[in-house]
């Protein structure tokens, strides 16, 4: 049984949780009700929240008084002609209107600006703000995801991502620790080889390991191929990349365990969380609006793939509106759960190859954007291994860069891939998505060392 933590001496029950702890509790109360409700009542209440926020953009938000006018006084909803006429916005867009699609009016209520920034997985970046506020949604859907589970919160987890030292901590993180008492947070940073992950992995023996899929992935078959596994462990959880096709496959054959996947992104928080019942995700209705269009910009219908484009309902500082965030998916049936939550039943993403070193370890590459984004007016990148020892960079970027940013620029790739490739730059005017519009930000020509395969 999941009892909250009460801050008040000698009351263990019922408790009385801190404020902070309280309000989540709260929206966790509003969110069991909101995900039975009929689909057409969970848009009404979307048109009214993004009524709300139109007429904010368009008085606060230089970007959108120009955009849109005085119009969102007309808005009738998000099936109407109104709404489809509102261009989409693009990471490119996103990038050259800079600090206009700010908000100069803030209510104060939301809390204090935060900045937020994408990892760039499409190679093109971008820096987003939030408030406290928004801040409050992604955590509240994050400890959703945990009740859906039913986790156990007291257990011990293990996270391999990237921006993280080797460390342990005493909580999960915000989304738990204000309202619950939690087991510890071991961590790990993705670049660590493979192999050394797995050691690691043995020692902590936790009983959830949160990574990337493609990590996952490796690790199991790993396990596989070696034996070696933890002995704890009962669930994989990932976020941030497209799942492998067998994945799931392999950790239950690694591990005996499931995967649940989130489908998130760094600039908007939880798009869409796996079902509790089921393999597909359902869609976040009460913090984003979250279309699925096809190349006509027409909305998808159960079984068709489209472009994902995303409405932020409550970021008030910097309000993104029909933002294409540069992904694809499939949209589902009705689920039988029974939730009027969207159903979409696989993200068509991005998948990374993993970079090989000259000593035959691999790991998945990761060369986040605040690395080097702030060298040289750069926007966007792409990698391609080509041998052992060499990788091309392409960049598209507004000018040539200099002698001593180009420097820069190749000392910051080789400081996040952990090994001094020589690496070539190569300016370009576009780099091009291949034939099923996906784009991968690397790309690895060096065949595996067959005695290094897990």
């Amino acid at each position: 049984m999941l009892i909250p933590r009460s801050v008040v001496p000698g009351n263990l029950w019922p408790v009385i949780p801190e404020p902070v702890g309280a309000s989540m509790l709260a929206m966790q109360f509003q969110f069991e009700q909101s995900q039975w409700w009929p689909p057409d009542v969970i848009r009404n209440n979307q048109t009214r929240q993004i009524r709300l926020l139109l007429d904010h953009a368009v008085t606060t938000v230089p970007y959108y008084g120009k955009l849109l006018g005085k119009g969102a006084d007309e808005f009738a909803g998000i099936d109407s002609d109104e709404w489809r006429q509102i261009p989409m916005l693009r990471r490119a867009d996103i990038q050259a209107a800079g600090d206009t699609l700010l908000s100069n009016a803030l209510p104060p209520a939301h809390g204090r600006r935060l900045a937020y920034q994408s990892s760039g997985s499409t190679g093109e970046p971008i820096k987003s703000y939030g408030s406290e506020l928004t801040l409050f949604f992604i955590n509240a859907l994050n400890l959703r995801d945990h009740l859906w589970h039913d986790r156990n919160l007291s257990a011990k987890i293990a996270a391999i991502r990237s921006k993280v030292t080797a460390q342990t901590h005493p909580g999960w993180g915000m989304a738990t620790d204000v309202a619950f008492d939690t087991g510890p947070l071991a961590a790990l940073d993705i670049v660590t080889d493979v192999e050394a992950q797995l050691q690691w992995l043995v020692q902590q023996d936790p009983v959830y390991l949160l990574t990337s899929p493609p990590n996952a992935l490796e690790l199991a078959r790993l396990s596989i191929a070696t034996g070696v596994r933890p002995v704890n462990l009962r669930e994989v959880r990932t976020f941030g990349e497209t799942l492998p096709q067998d994945l799931r496959m392999t950790c239950r054959k690694a591990w005996g365990v499931p995967v649940t996947d989130i489908y998130s992104a760094e600039e908007v928080g939880a798009i869409a969380l796996q079902c509790p019942g089921h393999e597909h995700y359902h869609v976040q209705a009460e913090n984003l609006l979250v279309e699925i269009l096809d190349e006509q910009g027409r909305p998808c219908r159960p079984g068709e793939t489209g472009r994902v484009v995303i409405t932020t309902l409550h970021n008030f500082a910097m309000p993104l509106v029909r933002y294409e965030n540069g992904d694809y998916a499939e949209v589902g049936e009705p689920c039988p759960c029974g939730r009027g939550l969207t159903v979409l039943k696989r993200i068509m993403g991005r998948q990374r190859n993993m970079v090989s070193l000259p000593d035959g370890t691999r790991h998945w590459p990761s060369f986040p954007s605040e690395t080097w984004m702030d060298i040289a007016p750069i926007r966007q990148i792409q990698l391609v291994q080509r041998t052992l020892q060499q990788i091309d960079a392409r960049i598209v970027a507004s000018r040539a860069l200099t002698p001593q940013e180009e420097n820069s620029f190749i000392l910051a790739l080789q400081d996040s891939l952990g090994y001094p490739f020589n690496i070539v730059v190569n300016r370009v005017d576009a780099i091009p998505r291949a034939a099923n519009s996906k784009y991968e930000d690397f790309i690895s020509e060096v065949p595996l060392n067959p005695s290094s395969t897990p």
